[in-house]
């Protein structure tokens, strides 16, 4: 029988490959994986994971790893789980990086990424089912779930749509219940303000950092200390809430506007080798830091961007059980684990609108659906068949 340590490194290694389409396909294979087929977690545990990589900063799906690494085998678990799922990413785009300076370009791959987008929905329509089941299961939740989707839908920032629900579903669950212990109350709300206060002023932060960054114009590899390129992305990776997508917004108003590192194009092939590549979207930081200061600067890019959340799941993931163990934070973890779903059904739905653009992608979406239905088959083939379909498919 393998040890714990050799069987994350060979699960989050081959999820790593296989793991495109963002944190929430990335967070379905993972419930597939570690729930459902190995059932190293409880759907409830993996619930109360998946709600606290949203309350802190840096990539959910890079963060579930972590947690999951750590329930299974302590701290080399996390260590060895996160380098498996990191490094796949980092060395493909490195690799692309490299091609990029060299010729100019990126290969083109859109026709294989159409059939994986199209089984990525699938997956995560799966892991919303089966986790939703758990989060929403009573109505109230399934009213916080649908008020953190209309919410963000209609223009609401993610985390504070996240920590509003938790906020209002945690008031709502306890109920009068929970006015017979106003002490338990008051701590509660205030440990949930202070949370929100954090989080509004890292937010507020990461917008505001480019502004005072020390300006450096790059003009290929080398041209950028390889210093400020890890202190620029260690900060990235200690304050920014949200998806790759996020990242790659704030990267327009840093590194291309104020800093100088990148032209706009430069940043919008780094945003494409993010999105082509499998595995954490946040290896974009690999791609920019090899372009403006060469593999030394890829490396210290991905080291500094991702290293936060290592030290944030170690400092998180003990009070979990402590939480669960106050009657007002377990419904505050209730209310986030359903809004969390509602996180999720809203990215569903954006992807949807860009996936689902032929009939080639409906058609790969519908056989994916009722080959996991009927056979329930793993999450890495659905995403290697998907590809294949997809680019021969798009021949037609």
């Amino acid at each position: 029988m393998a040890s714990p340590l050799a069987e994350l490194s060979a699960l989050f290694l081959r999820l790593g490959i296989t793991g495109f389409g963002g944190p929430a396909a990335h967070i379905a294979m993972m419930e597939d994986e570690v729930v459902v087929r190995r059932r190293w977690l409880t759907h409830q545990r993996f619930l109360d994971l998946i709600g606290a990589t949203n309350l802190i900063p840096g990539p959910n799906s890079t963060e579930m790893t972590l947690h999951i690494g750590l329930e299974r085998a302590g701290v080399r678990g996390l260590v060895v789980s996160g380098a498996s799922f990191i490094l796949p990413a980092a060395l493909i785009t490195g690799f692309l990086a490299s091609l990029y300076v060299r010729y100019g370009a990126l290969p083109q791959v859109e026709e294989l990424l159409a059939g994986v987008r199209a089984v990525v929905l699938v997956i995560i329509l799966g892991a919303i089912i089966r986790l939703g089941r758990q989060a929403a299961r009573n109505w109230k939740l399934v009213a916080v779930t649908s008020a953190v989707v209309v919410a963000v839908w209609a223009g609401l920032h993610e985390v504070i749509a996240l920590f509003l629900g938790g906020l209002a579903g945690m008031l709502w669950l306890r109920g009068r219940e929970g006015l017979r212990d106003p002490r338990g109350l008051l701590a509660a709300v205030a440990l949930v303000l202070v949370l929100l206060a954090v989080v509004a002023g890292l937010l507020a932060a990461a917008a505001s950092i480019a502004s005072v960054w020390p300006q450096t114009t790059s003009t290929g590899p080398g041209q950028v200390p390889v210093w400020q390129v890890g202190l620029y992305f260690l900060f990235i990776g200690s304050v920014l809430y949200g998806s790759g997508y996020v990242l790659f917004a704030f990267l327009q108003g840093g590194p291309v506007e104020t800093l100088g590192w990148l032209s706009s194009q430069q940043l919008v092939d780094a945003v494409a080798a993010g999105q082509i590549t499998p595995g954490p979207v946040f290896s974009a930081a690999t791609f920019i830091g090899y372009v403006v200061a060469g593999w030394q600067g890829a490396v210290v890019a991905t080291v500094a961007i991702f290293l936060p959340g290592f030290i944030f799941v170690l400092a998180l993931n003990p009070l979990l059980p402590r939480m669960r163990a106050s009657r007002w934070m377990s419904a505050f973890l209730d209310a986030i684990n359903a809004s969390a779903i509602g996180l999720m059904i809203v990215v569903l739905l954006q992807l949807s609108r860009v996936a689902l653009v032929s009939w080639q992608a409906i058609a790969i979406a519908i056989v994916a659906a009722l080959v996991s239905l009927r056979w329930q088959v793993n999450s890495t083939w659905l995403v290697l068949g998907g590809g294949l379909a997809g680019w021969l498919l798009m021949q037609l």
